[in-house]
């Protein structure tokens, strides 16, 4: 086990007054050694705090005195000290088996760790999950949890996860939900798979099993061209279609006996099946938005303006994974890279999205009855297959579509592609052959942009 190691220190903290310097490792504090950076949390939230410190090899002690809650002011490295629970399922669908060779090693790490889904919002299946896993999420109120279902038949889940466990391990998710745990699902559907009666028998598992689950987000399989799995295919528009209206009909039933939806499509179905979003409404407070799940018209609400206090943007896939553990457990998008030489505000814009991205802006781009904005869709061949969201947009295909671009244009890129100013490619956007303006995925800041543009 790791110690934590304080790679910032705010100033005229406790921490900074205390004499803690960036590069010291807390081997202990008030006698216990953190597992990870909940339980550091709540050991220097402590009014009087000693800490064992090792400095350049050498092991001195610190006393700090503050008070009880007060920011400590020191930030460690990572957010788990001990070692992530890794992820013994083997299942078809899996994205980390479909990622290209060569990318940075923590890409790769397949995760199964209910802290990780507490602090960043990764989904866990329950299968490494133990009586004292629950012991602890009970005792510090680690709520919300975000649960992998994808059946609730104890045999289909068996196939699904490849993983002897998976039919057995929903019972803690039986046991979080009775303790008053906030939990949200998930369903990745493959076609062919757990489609078609099978979606249905599993959210009537829902009804029946798990009714109090906050909600549940039905997802499409995602397919890269690295992809090795004979089962695993893109759905059809049709097929897509019969699962957004698998889910309506469902909706139609939960609201009638929970007195709410529960079950919500992610908007890459309305698209894939060429069916309108629903109304922002039904979406019932964009509880699922990081999931992919109303996205779409949120993004309409902030860019017509129609409401300015909606859910903030996805963080992006891996986000967490090179993220130190500050601000509010989020890796910062843009990490410094958002200054550039930038052409002049009057200058034609062009829009950089995927395949997705390029459907939903199409229509509000084209209200503003502006023919000096314009949206340069990037077709993901870095990932290739059914990949067309803008959060796994890479460099090199980046930098492939705006060569063929003009010079001294405006190009505006969404932060959500980056994590600390990378791609996932391990470019950044000093690497592109243009100049890119790097904005907040909302559109509110969408629009601000174009409003510069014409100022």
């Amino acid at each position: 086990m790791s110690a934590p190691r304080v790679v910032a220190v705010a100033p005229a903290s406790p921490a900074e007054q205390a004499g803690v310097l960036v590069g010291d490792e807390f081997t202990s504090i008030n006698g216990v050694t953190p597992r990870d950076i909940l339980e550091y949390r709540w050991l220097v939230d402590e009014g009087d705090v000693q800490i064992d410190v090792r400095r350049d090899g050498i092991e001195i002690q610190l006393d700090i005195e503050k008070v009880p809650g007060e920011a400590f002011g020191a930030e460690v490295h990572s957010s788990v000290f001990d070692q992530v629970v890794t992820c013994d399922n083997h299942c078809e669908f899996c994205f980390i088996y479909q990622l290209p060779p060569d990318l940075r090693s923590s890409l790769y790490l397949k995760d199964d760790d209910y802290r990780l889904s507490f602090l960043y919002g990764n989904f866990t299946t329950l299968t490494r999950f133990t009586e004292a896993d629950l012991e602890r999420v009970l005792d510090e109120g680690l709520s919300p949890l975000n649960v992998s279902i994808h059946a609730t038949d104890r045999a289909a889940r068996v196939d699904l996860l490849r993983n002897r466990r998976g039919g057995m391990s929903l019972r803690w998710l039986r046991a979080l939900l009775d303790h008053g745990v906030q939990v949200h699902g998930q369903v990745v559907v493959c076609p062919g798979v757990n489609d078609g009666e099978m979606l249905d028998d599993t959210l009537a598992g829902v009804l029946d099993e798990f009714p109090e689950l906050a909600s549940v987000c039905v997802v499409p399989l995602g397919v890269s061209r690295h992809n090795r799995e004979a089962r695993m295919r893109p759905h059809s528009t049709n097929e897509a279609q019969a699962v957004v209206a698998a889910v309506h009909d469902w909706q139609d039933v939960f609201l009638r006996v929970l007195g709410r939806r529960l079950v919500h499509a992610a908007d890459e179905y309305y698209l894939l099946a060429d069916v309108p979003f629903p109304p922002p409404a039904t979406y019932e407070g964009f509880g699922m938005h990081e999931d992919g799940v109303g996205m779409a018209r949120t993004f309409e609400q902030e860019f017509t303006g129609a409401s300015s206090d909606l859910t903030p943007a996805q963080p992006g896939f891996f986000s967490w994974v090179d993220g130190a553990p500050a601000d509010g457990y989020r890796a910062p998008r843009t990490d410094g890279v958002a200054v550039q030489l930038r052409p002049r505000p009057t200058a034609p814009v062009g829009v950089l999205t995927g395949a997705y991205g390029a459907t939903v802006l199409a229509p509000l781009i084209a209200d503003l009855g502006r023919d000096d904005v314009r949206i340069v869709a990037v077709e993901n061949q870095f990932f290739g297959g059914n990949i067309g969201v803008a959060g796994l947009m890479v460099g090199a295909d980046l930098a492939r579509v705006l060569a063929g671009e003009p010079e001294g244009h405006r190009y505006l890129l969404p932060d959500v592609c980056l994590s600390r100013g990378q791609f996932l490619d391990g470019t950044s956007p000093f690497d592109l052959p243009r100049p890119v303006e790097i904005i907040p995925t909302d559109g509110a800041a969408l629009r601000s942009a174009l409003t510069t543009a014409v100022a």
